[in-house]
């Protein structure tokens, strides 16, 4: 009886799989609307959505550096029709900072496809008088504890840690849910420095509204080709990868996880589309599922070992 069962489940699943997908899925990204995940996936989902015949819906569960966002993918059906925008706030910044994450990347969830590598600038506001990060390390060396970081996710919070350890800096860490209201405040004033994705900030360099000191890539970005390169600016130590990828809850269909990969893969390679993950100087790249698996066990490990080495303890 078991086997019967078994085998009436397996042809139930094959046939769900055949037909997927014949409703609207849901994409959650664990961001508030404006930060570069939210935009990303605007820009993907949209031609992945008419690959696959049916819409892609936009989810945004910010908090809890991705983990509400995480947990609800992992308790979703595994059918396909719920899926993550999974960046590394999520998968490496939690299982790196928590004695007991609340998931496994690795096991708790379908890898489906790498999606690309997130760009990020040191953006400062026009009353820190400082037009280089040479001028901005000295202003802060002269004025301890008076100059404050912002951070949006997690790769901006180890950024700016990394950038006081290294500098032996005593500047002050201000958190936010995402780079939208985290850009909000670094407009006003509120906040003096920030690393952030571009998207909302560099419009706003443009208009002298905001600086950026200096691009977090290892050449010149084509979206502010005047702003000096982490190695020109004198940050060439810090290096991390700020990367997004597309999961799915544990135990999804083969078939399905292979259609939505080799859609993916379609859409990430239309001009269109490179075009405007360029202005969010984002670098669009697919993966297979495997290959995906590999990436992000690799980066569990380097932004492991990055947060002990700036001292930050897992509670």
């Amino acid at each position: 009886m078991n086997r019967f069962l078994a085998a009436l489940a397996s042809i139930w699943v094959t046939a769900a799989a055949a037909q997927y997908p014949d409703k609207p899925i849901r994409l959650i990204v664990p961001f508030p609307p404006g930060g570069a995940a939210e935009l990303g996936a605007r820009i993907f989902t949209v031609p992945l959505g008419q690959a696959l015949g049916q819409p892609i819906v936009i989810e945004t569960k910010p908090g809890a550096d991705g983990a509400i966002a995480a947990d609800a993918v992992m308790k979703a059906a595994p059918d396909g029709y719920t899926l993550f925008y999974a960046t590394n706030t999520a998968f490496n910044w939690v299982p790196a900072t928590r004695k007991n994450p609340p998931y496994n990347p690795v096991t708790d969830f379908t890898p489906v496809s790498f999606v690309g590598y997130f760009g990020f600038f040191l953006f400062s506001h026009p009353s820190v008088p400082a037009k280089s990060v040479a001028e901005l390390l000295a202003y802060a060396r002269a004025n301890p504890g008076k100059v404050n970081y912002g951070s949006g996710n997690s790769t901006a919070q180890l950024f700016g840690a990394q950038l006081a350890q290294l500098e032996k800096l005593d500047i002050v860490h201000v958190p936010y849910k995402g780079d939208g209201p985290l850009v909000f405040d670094l407009l006003a004033g509120r906040v003096h420095i920030a690393f952030s994705t571009p998207g909302t900030a560099a419009p706003q360099v443009k208009e002298g509204k905001l600086r950026a000191l200096a691009a977090m890539f290892p050449n010149r970005s084509a979206l502010l080709p005047e702003v000096p390169s982490a190695g020109e600016a004198g940050l060439g130590k810090m290096s991390l990868t700020p990367w997004g990828g597309v999961f799915g809850p544990k135990g999804m269909p083969r078939e399905v996880v292979d259609r939505l990969a080799r859609e993916l893969a379609g859409v990430l390679k239309r001009p269109e589309v490179r075009e405007a993950f360029g202005k969010l100087a984002f670098e669009p790249k697919s993966s297979t599922p495997e290959e995906l698996s590999a990436i992000l066990k690799q980066q569990i490990e380097i932004w492991g070992s990055t947060a002990r080495g700036v001292g930050i303890k897992p509670e």
